[in-house]
């Protein structure tokens, strides 16, 4: 018997020793990291660039704030602290993003992780070497400080993210051990390690940290803040004593000596500068442009080289949104009568040269997508009962926008979009399309540039014809930013980029609860119990044929909805620099990488 007890207790030792976390170098969404756990270098980057010289950037706006962590001047903060496309110079999350995999991480701050198959905890181990612009260790204690902070006093989505956080504490010198409440899904260990910053407790304020401030920061990252001109200019400065330029997330990125971001009123300001050399790069979004712009000397002396990149990367979707929270709006069978009367072809024609496709998912040109593609039996399975909310051509694959003539009048499109609005309460009366108190249907469209405007008045052109009104206000930066903020506009013109691990950032563009915070993305105002559904099936699915499903079914039900008039994609980035900018020969699947660029002249 004796023998027996000691056999069991060793059988089940074994299970829980066998069962036990083991420290992980990385984590993916789905399945495993592709990098093996002695990798050297991320494959884009080029891992024996020489560091120096110097890069400007010129960007549409105006900032008053180096915070970009709390609400108040969220979209006037300067570019660079926190930032998806210059690089986080000043401050750093966890975990590096892999621009090569859909949505794999590695380590930065945290040198390795711990979790469960349930995801239910996760356990950040920091890498001790990692240290502030100060010469401080980065902590533990900075890392539980920080998540507390930006629950109580960050903007969302941050805030949301670690509302999600039932406990954290400390474990060891280095370690700290999160543990998930049941508001968060398989994405979000993912979310805090990668998609939120640390702050140095040392040098963070609580009390002031929701005022807007031009103090310089401490931070971690690469690069420190070497002056402020507010509004106009903000100068990093790359810090040679940057504790994490050896590890392998870093090899090869972060090569410019000096950073220097300038700010414009207008996109035509940015590509003059452009042009005189004050800037060294100009992202193209204009077909036109991109064809005629380029006739300058630079160009013909090769001091200037146009680059076109095709990254791997769903359509995404831009588009005209409506502000569903506006009563004109709210009544679907509007807005999609409203949908249908844009005349693609007219506009692609006569303004676009014909180079723009027109989008018809969110996910187009991806295994996501639901375009073109009838829902299966596990997807149905998945949709449940929200299938009968779906439309019918959407469910079965054969939906499909109209195409007109061409002509800018083509009637039998016009008469399908009269329908719908008559559906919706509204009917043709002398000339004026108008509801049954006679009220003319009537609205604005806020645009921010001479582009948009062009596309507005492409869009205004087709709606004449049915008798509605349209305005269009063109408005400064500052002005569009608070708008938006406080959803106050009818019409405005917006991208929803795509990826191949749509997540969290879902929540924000589409729940019902986004709809009603001020500063969220759900410029929309969808607020749709069925939407916020389907998103919990994304962010909670397993498997990737029902991630798959589970993204598909959500696709169905944003292009059912019609809160976006579908425009167009380009399945290629278009980027002309200054020649001694220089890049990595390896693209990877989202496209060029700014940091991983470098000065040639400096080799």
């Amino acid at each position: 018997m004796r023998a027996l007890r000691i056999a069991v207790f060793v059988f089940f030792a074994a299970l829980c020793n066998a069962a036990a976390a083991q420290p992980l170098y990385g984590i993916a969404m789905h399945g495993d990291p592709v990098l093996p756990a002695d990798f050297k270098h991320f494959p884009y980057v080029n891992p024996n660039v020489k560091k120096g010289g110097r890069i400007s950037y010129g960007v549409v706006g105006t900032f008053d704030n180096l915070n970009p962590f709390i609400l108040k001047s969220m979209r006037t903060t300067a570019r660079g602290m926190w930032d998806p496309e210059f690089g986080n110079l000043i401050y750093e999350p966890l975990m590096q993003r892999s621009r090569d995999e859909p949505f794999t991480l590695y380590g930065l701050l945290a040198q390795t992780v711990e979790w469960d198959e349930s995801r239910s905890y996760i356990q950040f181990n920091l890498n001790p070497d990692a240290k502030w612009s100060d010469g401080q260790p980065v902590t533990p204690e900075d890392v539980i400080f920080t998540f507390q902070l930006l629950r109580d006093k960050g903007r969302i989505p941050m805030s949301s993210w670690l509302d999600t956080i039932g406990t954290i504490e400390k474990v060891g010198d280095h370690g700290v051990l999160i543990r998930f409440n049941d508001k968060a899904n398989r994405e979000t260990p993912l979310i805090i390690a990668s998609s939120l910053p640390i702050l140095p407790k040392h040098a963070t304020d609580p009390d002031s940290f929701e005022r807007t401030t031009l103090s310089i920061p401490i931070g971690s990252g690469p690069y420190r803040v070497k002056s402020v001109d507010p509004g106009q200019r903000i100068i990093f400065e790359r810090n040679p004593d940057y504790w994490g330029k050896d590890i392998p997330a870093k090899v090869g990125v972060d090569n410019f000596d000096q950073i220097v971001v300038n700010y414009f009123l207008q996109d035509t300001t940015v590509f003059e500068s452009f042009k005189k050399g004050d800037i060294d790069i100009y992202q193209d979004g204009s077909p036109a442009h991109w064809q005629q712009a380029y006739d300058f000397p630079a160009v013909t002396s090769r001091a200037v080289v146009k680059e076109v990149f095709t990254p791997k990367l769903p359509s995404g979707m831009l588009g005209f949104v409506f502000n569903a929270r506006r009563p004109i709006f709210a009544n679907k069978n509007v807005r999609k009568g409203l949908a249908l009367a844009f005349d693609f072809e007219w506009f692609n024609r006569n303004l676009a040269s014909d180079a723009y496709t027109r989008t018809e998912s969110y996910w187009q040109n991806s295994d996501l997508s639901s375009f073109g593609v009838p829902a299966d039996a596990n997807e149905l399975a998945l949709l449940g009962p929200i299938k009968d909310h779906i439309d019918a051509d959407v469910l079965d694959g054969t939906y499909k926008l109209p195409v007109s003539d061409g002509s800018g009048r083509d009637r039998s499109i016009l008469r399908k979009a009269v329908n719908f609005l008559k559906q919706g309460g509204y009917a043709i009366k002398g000339e004026r399309m108008v509801d049954s108190a006679g009220r003319q249907l009537s609205f604005e469209i806020m645009t921010q540039n001479a582009d948009q405007e062009r596309i507005a008045i492409a869009y205004r052109r087709s709606l004449a014809l049915l008798g509605i009104a349209v305005t269009i206000r063109t408005v400064d930066d500052s002005q569009y930013q608070l708008r938006t903020t406080n959803y106050d506009y009818d019409v405005i013109i917006k991208s929803y980029p795509s990826s191949l691990s749509p997540g969290i950032e879902q929540v924000g563009r589409w729940s019902s609860g986004a709809a009603k915070t001020p500063g969220s993305l759900n410029f929309a105002g969808v607020a749709d119990p069925d939407v916020d559904t389907l998103i919990n099936h994304f962010l909670t699915a397993k498997s990737a044929e029902d991630f798959r499903d589970a993204v598909r079914s959500f696709d169905r039900i944003l292009i059912s909805g019609y809160y976006v008039v579908p425009l167009y994609h380009i399945a290629q980035q278009w980027v002309a620099r200054r020649s001694h900018i220089a890049h990595p020969a390896a693209l990877p699947l989202y496209g060029y990488q700014l940091p991983v660029w470098w000065d040639a002249s400096a080799q």
